[in-house]
């Protein structure tokens, strides 16, 4: 087996750029959880955790919207990550207050 010299490329494919930045997939995800109203769990980097659903979003804080406490501005910074409540499926049609039609009869 013949070792390869000085003279043979490593990377025969050329130099790898680096990864972009921004993949835009943060905006994406949040906007669809704030579509369909998807209740969330946010861990902060304090170890508490909110649980809500993102009513607004920019590229430095979310809002955080809880149903019979107060709403509440989080910087992203300060979230460790965000995470679907599966325990609580998203309100149907993602209107406040609807819901989602599986309620259980009493009659026969």
């Amino acid at each position: 087996m013949a070792f390869r010299g000085s003279n043979h490329p490593s990377n025969v494919h050329g130099p790898k750029a680096a990864p972009a930045e921004e993949t835009h997939q943060e905006a994406a995800y949040l906007k669809m959880l704030g579509e369909r109203q998807q209740p969330v769990r946010v861990k902060l980097m304090d170890g508490s955790v909110l649980s809500g659903w993102i009513e607004y979003y920019d590229r430095r804080m979310v809002r955080l919207t809880r149903e019979g406490e107060p709403n509440l501005f989080i910087f992203k910074h300060e979230i460790a990550y965000i995470a679907e409540d599966a325990a609580h499926p998203p309100n149907a049609a993602g209107l406040p207050g609807v819901r989602n039609g599986n309620s259980k009869s009493t009659g026969p």
